[in-house]
């Protein structure tokens, strides 16, 4: 699939968008790159690509003061059966799946596990670990989606903060020992996890360095902070 726009023209017709569309709330904005043809059949060659652009008002994604998770019983799709580092529409019934069983079963979120049992991601957020100081999250290689708010977290913690951000596979146990847990990603930004199978994490409250790295996010995407205006797009 190709897309049809360079990464300027993408933005330019993002911001006009949401001028025509007189956006002045927080939006989400959902790029679509898809096939579309008359034809009845499994492939991907020879089926031209269409463009679109989505949006729509859009409040927390998820409880931003402090999630109940559980470990869900669908597994996050191997890396052998589609490329899971895509925003694939077609991958997101695995996550749709997961997110179902944690909502009907009274929690906020689900953590997905690999193929092998370590810890992956929430079904549309990565995940944050710290534990006596480390703070750690899944590698890429654990079939992440390598997020753009997780490349954002990591370069705050390190530059901003001093504080390195191991990537390496995490085992589920390490959920039940965790000092703070936090999820992140475009619509949940930065979301404390305060349980976590009905085990509570830390002392139950959205732990400090966590707080810290969500005060600092909500300065750089809102424009309060200067510093990283480039991040930045404006829209009036």
């Amino acid at each position: 699939m190709k897309v049809p726009h360079t990464v300027d023209e993408l933005c330019a017709i993002t911001v006009e968008l949401l001028r025509r569309n007189q956006c002045r709330e927080t939006m989400y904005i959902r790029p679509l790159v898809f096939k579309s043809a008359e034809t009845i059949g499994f492939r991907l060659h020879d089926v031209p690509d269409s463009f679109a652009i989505a949006t729509a008002p859009m409040g927390d994604y998820v409880p931003t003061g402090g999630m109940r998770c559980m470990v869900s019983s669908w597994r996050r799709i191997d890396d052998s059966m589609a490329p899971p580092r895509t925003k694939c529409t077609g991958i997101y019934i695995n996550s749709a799946l997961a997110k179902s069983e944690a909502l009907q079963a009274g929690f906020d979120e689900a953590v997905m596990l690999t193929s092998a049992g370590t810890v992956c991601e929430g079904t549309g957020e990565n995940i944050f670990l710290v534990r006596e100081g480390e703070v750690a999250t899944p590698a890429p290689a654990d079939n992440i989606l390598e997020g753009i708010t997780r490349k954002g977290i990591i370069h705050l913690f390190r530059e901003e903060m001093g504080i390195d951000v191991v990537e390496r596979s995490v085992g589920r146990s390490e959920l039940y020992v965790a000092d703070e847990i936090f999820m992140c990603g475009t619509g949940a930004q930065v979301a404390p996890v305060t349980e976590v199978d009905n085990r509570t994490v830390g002392d139950g409250e959205p732990g400090p360095l966590t707080m810290r790295v969500q005060d600092l996010f909500r300065s750089v995407v809102s424009g309060a902070n200067p510093k990283y205006a480039e991040w930045l797009r404006p829209i009036w």
